[in-house]
């Protein structure tokens, strides 16, 4: 692999140093200090009243439906779909909009990557080492950006210690099974003594080639029957090491984390990519300050990023991408303003990203993007009643070299540089209505900047089995949006219902232009153009769950409703892979330590494409799961089981790109057992 991978083999070998050295101090029994419950993301007040817009997944639930990637753990909620290029190559949607409108974040943090830049590449964060997913919908996460306009998913661990620890603890989980006869352990380890808090984490993922339920593939002009998606197996491992010095109002730490991994691209049986991964992290904060600022917080970051694309064996595309970004928040103290109080955040943000595309199958140029921006959020409250109002100003210069001195086939032209100035607003209104009910509603208006491939892309994405092209002479993405929201919570019961629209002046899409490209060997590829057509996105969400008691045990009842309807209003066409209506029904006895589940799944057929697309099937599928929980030994135990898609149904996923739709099926029936223990 060379010297580029030299950090995170440091990463990965100090890793298991530290964490067999904390695991000799294990004498004694001690359970790790359990995050905060107060939601983070879009909450930079730590409000105990979260968006409605907002969800978190942890603890044993996240436990659970832990899957082979971050989209497929937040299978299931409304609004969240899938890009899903094959089991591990899967990108969470949110409300229709993906790439780089949904942000990616580490702990708050930028995750500098290629994974918004096509669908065959995979998120270099596993699952495995995530303690808390928290998702927020929509454009209310105007605090990060542009790129955050449909959303934000910010992965939480504990790397850096926010809160002193007082003694050892950890956990390991075994996991097992599963349509792609996975292979996974992960371990946690943690101690702390005076103020002083360490952390050691590592994992280890083996997946073979999915099994699907038996379908159809043209193979050379020749349909063969299969059972598997061929070429999508999968290797990952990664680990990480952190510490911070904490006190009663705060804490500074730093955290060092390497990630790699192998996998197969599922358009071509020939690509095989590999992807490494390393992150230096420091964050902090102090609170309880004396004068107008009562809360400080900062964070920075540096990544290493590489992704090969190997045809044959052979290097076709080399990524790399070496990020560095840096955030200031400061929170005034509460004033009095209007018979009611003012309370807010302010805060600067600043990154830069080198990427590199080398190599004769690059489809994009090296490129600088430099972002700033300066921000700020107040909460005005009077009574139950609370109005919010934010606004994002930013700076974006895109710089492309053009094409290599003396290329032999320029494709990109002359260096260019393209410089934008995002503006951001937003709006909103929640309150209490009476007992148990609240209501919310936001006005937002956003501006996005084009991304590099937006900008520059002119080549064959092998992976992708496409060509595609960009516009130097892009726009700004503008878009306005509204939301409703009521909800209604009693004890354990909750109905939630949402409902929002999104019109866009001018949004990035990329469209099949009706031309074609005629590759290696004789080969004619499709060609997509990134495009700024005028948009319209509109959809609800509903979601309930309650309880019925028993003497000995009882029942706990889901479900949840999404509808999304996307319009490319400048060609009276759909917008592409738009998610269909979906429902989810679930049930499950709890008894004591065990906890038996049944979920339904349905997706509706979804006609509603552009005419150079093809409708795709609806389907229905049943799950199964068991857990128990107690004590195994001196340690506490979770162990769990899934049987997913009990009948072995046939099933695509709408949001899937065309040109790789048919060739990969939804997983068949699968059996997954795994078990955790915490120290």
């Amino acid at each position: 692999m060379g010297q580029d991978f030299s950090m995170n083999c440091f990463v990965r070998r100090a890793a298991v140093l530290g964490t067999a050295a904390l695991a000799l101090s294990l004498q004694a029994r001690a359970q790790p200090a359990s995050p905060s419950t107060v939601l983070v993301t879009g909450n930079p007040l730590r409000s105990a009243d979260a968006p409605a817009a907002a969800s978190v997944l942890s603890g044993d639930e996240l436990v659970r439906r832990r899957g082979a990637s971050i989209a497929e753990t937040l299978e299931g909620q409304p609004g969240l779909a899938a890009s899903y290029f094959g089991p591990i190559a899967n990108r969470p949607i949110i409300r229709g909009q993906e790439g780089d409108r949904i942000r990616l974040l580490g702990n708050g943090g930028a995750s500098f990557d290629a994974s918004a830049l096509s669908s065959d590449h995979a998120v270099p964060i596993d699952p495995l080492v995530v303690e808390r997913i928290e998702v927020l919908r929509g454009p209310a996460a105007l605090l990060y950006g542009g790129s955050a306009v449909g959303g934000v998913v910010n992965l939480v661990d504990n790397r850096i210690p926010v809160a002193p620890l007082a003694g050892p603890g950890g956990s390991a989980e075994l996991r097992l099974g599963g349509a792609a006869s996975e292979t996974s352990l992960a371990a946690l380890l943690e101690t702390g003594a005076g103020g002083w808090s360490w952390h050691a984490d590592g994992f280890s993922r083996r997946t073979g080639d999915l099994r699907v339920p038996a379908f159809e593939l043209e193979v050379g002009g020749v349909p063969q029957r299969r059972t598997r998606i061929g070429n999508s197996d999968s290797r990952s491992e990664g680990a990480a090491l952190g510490g911070s010095y904490g006190w009663r109002d705060g804490y500074l730490g730093l955290s060092i984390d390497g990630f790699r991994t192998q996998y197969g691209s599922v358009a071509e049986d020939s690509v095989r990519l590999r992807m490494e991964r390393s992150r230096l992290a420091a964050a902090g904060e102090w609170r309880a300050l004396p004068g107008p600022i009562e809360t400080w917080r900062a964070q920075a970051s540096a990544t290493d990023y590489r992704h090969d694309e190997l045809e044959d064996g052979a290097l076709g595309t080399r990524f790399k991408n070496r990020g560095s970004e840096a955030r200031a928040e400061a929170v005034h103290r509460a004033l009095a303003l209007g018979g009611g109080v003012l309370h807010g955040v302010f805060g600067l943000q600043a990154e830069r990203s080198d990427f590199e595309a080398l190599g004769d199958e690059a489809f994009v140029p090296s490129t600088t993007t430099r972002q700033s921006a300066a921000f700020l959020l107040e909460t005005w409250t009077l009574g139950a009643l609370k109005l919010d109002a934010g606004v994002r100003a930013e700076r974006v210069r895109v710089q492309s070299q053009g094409d290599a001195t003396g290329s032999d086939e320029p494709r990109f032209g002359a260096a260019r540089t393209r410089s934008f100035a995002p503006r951001s607003l937003s709006l909103g209104l929640r309150g209490q209505l009476s007992e148990g009910w609240k209501a919310e509603a936001s006005l937002s208006s956003t501006q996005r900047a084009p991304t590099s491939y937006e900008l520059f892309a002119n080549g064959v994405h092998v992976a992708t089995a496409a060509f595609e092209r960009g516009s130097a002479e892009q726009a700004l993405e503008r878009g306005r949006h509204a939301e409703l929201g009521l909800s209604w919570t009693r004890g354990p019961a909750l109905l939630k219902l949402s409902l929002f629209t999104s019109r866009f002046a001018n949004y990035i899409v990329l469209l099949r232009s009706g031309e074609s490209f005629e590759g290696d060997e004789g080969a004619s590829l499709p060609v997509f153009d990134f495009t700024g057509v005028r948009a319209r996105l509109a959809g609800a969400e509903l979601q309930a769950r309650w309880e019925t008691p028993g003497p000995a045990a009882r029942w706990a009842w889901s479900a949840s409703l999404d509808t999304l309807r996307g319009d490319d209003r400048s060609h009276g066409e759909p917008l592409p892979r738009v998610a269909p209506r979906r429902l989810r029904l679930g049930g499950e006895w709890l008894g004591g330590p065990w906890r038996l589940g049944a979920e339904l799944q349905r997706a509706a057929h979804q006609a509603r494409v552009p005419s150079d697309d093809s409708a795709t099937p609806g389907w229905t599928q049943f799950d199964l799961s068991g857990s128990w929980s107690g004590q195994f030994g001196s340690r506490a135990a979770l162990g769990f089981l899934r049987i997913g898609n009990l009948t072995n149904r046939l099933a695509f996923n709408a949001t899937t790109i065309a040109t790789v739709r048919g060739r990969v099926p939804l997983p068949g029936r699968s059996l997954r057992i795994g078990l955790r223990l915490s120290y």
